[in-house]
């Protein structure tokens, strides 16, 4: 059985979540958003329209085509040697799983399955193969981002079909700015040869890549700053990178552990500064350097360190209804489950793929409403 509460649905309440407020913002900071339809719009068709909405129609907040998940959150079932469960294993098994859940969309993880099952390692000719036989587009990969492997790396991912080529690393794990120049280059640089061959290059954060950069006050003892701006370091390579050659997809749940984390920094002159991270204003303004999401939920936690509990997506705290209406371009985003904690192991072989399921029925719930 799957240990999570019993909070698996969305509910009429949890569609109008979408807050005002964040729109407000938004349109006084000039940031382009998608008017919410609230609890009043919802009454209006007990008037004239006999019921039907107040001429309100409803579509899918998230597209059926972009609805993706990362084979990462089944990693325990694809790379399984063949058993006797009756649980789908090699990526034969599970894509066609992930398939029937309704998934549209899948980003690679790696590209290696269990040797026993062909007596011999898949090739990537083979995954693409398996993806078109079930109807799955590849929408990126978390692999390596190395010059000297690039090229090959992109060859792999264009005989998968995919459109981006990403990391689930950061650009650096420094809080330096001189370090994150140096990335930008190398970025930038790579970024070029991705789009000269039809893809786009984008990186994954974690909670770190919102941290504050150490760019003012005193400097220690290797010359080096030891307070902060209050400028966070994945914001502050948005600057640094074209817009043109690098992208970025934002993990929905290390974004949220970000702002509980990293609320505060030393300014210059010895003083702490609080400063709260905002997910859906770091997005909005530039949401189309975003084609990717992990849309990744979790219980909150305070006496957690993260302050949440990874868990199946719409059984969680996190308000992804108002993140992605707000965002906008829901034609453009591509969100992909992923729950890092989801295999099960030998007591319950089948738990990543119940979860696949349930997070996609949860995905498809909703829903936006327009005139």
């Amino acid at each position: 059985m799957d240990e999570t509460p019993d909070r698996s649905s969305f509910t009429r309440r949890d569609v109008f979540k979408a807050t005002a407020g964040a729109a407000a913002v938004l349109a006084a900071a000039g940031a382009p958003i998608i008017a919410t339809a609230g609890p009043a719009l919802a009454e209006k068709g007990k008037g004239g329209d006999h019921g039907h909405g107040g001429g309100l129609h409803a579509e899918p907040l998230i597209p059926q085509r972009n609805r993706g998940m990362i084979l990462y959150s089944v990693r325990d079932r694809i790379t399984a040697a063949p058993d006797n469960t009756g649980v789908p294993y090699g990526f034969a098994q599970v894509l066609e799983a992930v398939a029937r859940c309704g998934y549209s969309e899948v980003e690679f993880a790696g590209y290696t399955q269990h040797t026993s099952i062909l007596g011999r390692q898949i090739t990537p000719a083979e995954i693409r193969k398996l993806l078109d036989d079930n109807g799955l587009v590849a929408n990126g990969t978390h692999t390596t981002i190395n010059p000297a492997t690039f090229e090959q790396e992109m060859d792999i991912a264009q005989t998968l079909g995919m459109r981006n080529i990403g990391t689930g690393g950061d650009p650096s794990g420094s809080r330096y700015r001189s370090d994150w120049d140096a990335a930008a280059d190398v970025w930038n640089d790579l970024g070029r040869k991705a789009r000269a061959r039809g893809l786009r290059l984008y990186t994954h954060n974690h909670h770190d890549a919102y941290d504050f950069l150490l760019d003012a006050g005193p400097l220690d003892a290797n010359g080096k700053p030891t307070r902060s701006t209050g400028l966070r370091k994945l914001e502050y390579f948005f600057g640094l990178t074209d817009p043109r050659y690098v992208f970025f997809e934002m993990d929905i749940f290390w974004a949220y552990v970000a702002r509980f984390r990293h609320q505060t920094y030393t300014d210059r002159r010895g003083n702490t500064q609080t400063d709260l991270f905002d997910p859906i204003l770091t997005v909005a303004p530039r949401t189309t350097r975003f084609p990717l999401f992990h849309a990744k939920d979790g219980v909150k936690n305070p006496n957690a360190g993260d302050g949440y509990d990874m868990t199946a997506l719409g059984v969680g705290d996190i308000n992804f209804q108002q993140f992605f209406e707000v965002i906008g371009q829901q034609n453009f985003h591509h969100a992909n489950w992923e729950n890092d904690n989801a295999p099960g192991g030998a007591a319950n072989p089948g738990r990543s793929l119940q979860q696949a399921q349930l997070s996609y029925d949860n995905m498809s719930a909703l829903t936006i409403y327009r005139h």
